[in-house]
């Protein structure tokens, strides 16, 4: 594992207050514990009508020199949300995806963690040339697994999303 590979989490919805923001602080959580840095993009408050300057420093400042991306990613009506699919179509491909690597977790608060959003996000990653690690995490019933303070405490849970960063680490 190279340690000089830069990591971004992306919390794939710009709802306020959201689970999905939760849990991307809780993936930073896991990398800081292996001793690696990642940078937190939250798409909240992000103007995502045009190409605005907070969107150009992001992807000078954060997305072109990242290495590795973990998206997390919630179920918006059996897909991931627009306001990820527009941040993406608005950055400059080239320099942003092409030729990086990709993890994806889901969440969701019904049973299948949304399965089918992380399909379609790597469908997408696919064709910007991103290598999407196989292991893709559903969590389901995400708002019972988080506790008053906003973290998953499910012993299994935890396991399994520490178990994805270490795979995605080495990928």
């Amino acid at each position: 594992m190279r340690q000089d590979m830069k990591y971004t989490i992306i919390s794939g919805t710009n709802r306020n207050g959201s689970n999905t923001l939760k849990v991307a602080r809780q993936y930073r959580e896991i990398l800081e514990s292996k001793g690696v840095e990642a940078a937190l993009v939250s798409l909240e408050g992000l103007n995502l009508n045009e190409k605005s300057e907070a969107l150009v420093n992001l992807e000078k400042e954060v997305l072109i020199p990242t290495d590795k991306f973990i998206f997390v990613l919630p179920e918006y009506n059996g897909s991931f949300p627009g306001s990820l699919k527009t941040m993406i179509d608005l950055s400059d491909i080239r320099k942003v995806w092409w030729g990086k690597k990709a993890m994806l977790t889901g969440v969701s608060t019904g049973r299948a963690g949304n399965l089918r959003g992380m399909d379609h996000l790597t469908g997408a990653l696919n064709y910007l040339k991103v290598a999407v690690h196989p292991n893709k995490l559903p969590i389901s019933s995400v708002d019972r697994l988080l506790n008053g303070k906003g973290v998953i405490t499910d012993e299994p849970t935890k396991t399994a999303m520490e178990q994805q960063v270490e795979e995605f680490m080495e990928f």
